[in-house]
């Protein structure tokens, strides 16, 4: 078994070490799907677990051998963010177990977010009782996509958020896929397409966002909505849709 913690939270050993045997019986489940998240609460402070599920064959010899792991990247990326200044949960640990040589169950370990809203709650909004929201939350990725920082998984339940002193701040979770580099405006539009909400939302995002990268409103606008239409098109073929879909 292998075991990297961070420095910081070296204190936390004999709980990260425990972690694969007692993660099973212990905690609070707050995901259960292909990989199970749950809180668990180590002196006083709530840590979350996060495990990833065993993949299939073919996927087990490439993350063996060939890519990064999803948990270690997991562990690896938020240290990154954090020294651009991006909020996200504070790594803590990854574990990794492996069976006849290939990766079986991994656990990515982080401190628990302490925001406690995020976008699902959008699907339906009205447009206008959000405005301050969706105009911080386009500047915001506009500064993420200006930094050189990309969620490629920019869906709901990855951005959390609050309102602090009558400003909203935002944090990213579960990034372990992300992009580093020159992010373009075409991309940076693309990059909204799994959120929820009507198409009143996303034209007010896609203004917001072009405002905020100095770019062509009507573009901006169209290529988000276009985005948006296929990814939530294909979506729906396979999938419940759980908000009221305005294409």
């Amino acid at each position: 078994m292998k075991i990297v913690v961070n420095p910081t939270y070296e204190h936390l050993r004999k709980f990260i070490e425990s972690v694969p045997d007692t993660f099973e019986r212990e905690g609070r489940i707050i995901y259960s799907g292909r990989n199970l998240i749950k809180v668990m609460e180590v002196d006083g402070i709530e840590i979350n677990v996060k495990r990833y599920g065993i993949p299939a064959l073919a996927n087990r010899i490439v993350y063996s051998f060939f890519r990064t792991p999803k948990g270690k990247r997991a562990f690896e990326y938020p240290q990154m963010l954090l020294q651009k200044g991006v909020e996200t949960p504070a790594p803590i640990a990854y574990i990794e177990e492996r069976k006849c040589g290939l990766i079986n169950y991994s656990y990515f370990v982080s401190m628990q977010s302490p925001y406690q809203r995020n976008f699902y709650e959008f699907g339906n909004a009205d447009v206008e009782r959000c405005k301050d929201l969706i105009i911080a939350f386009a500047q915001y990725t506009a500064n993420l996509h200006q930094a050189g920082i990309m969620h490629r998984d920019y869906s709901p339940g990855n951005i959390l958020f609050d309102r602090i002193d009558g400003e909203y701040h935002f944090m990213l979770v579960d990034i372990n896929r992300m992009t580093f580099g020159e992010i373009s405006v075409d991309m940076g539009c693309a990059n909204f397409a799994r959120l929820w909400g009507q198409k009143a939302f996303f034209e007010m995002l896609a203004k917001e966002y072009a405002k905020a990268r100095h770019a062509d409103e009507a573009h901006c606008v169209e290529r988000v909505l276009a985005c948006r239409k296929k990814f939530w098109t294909y979506f729906a073929k396979k999938h419940m849709v759980k908000y009221k879909l305005e294409l």
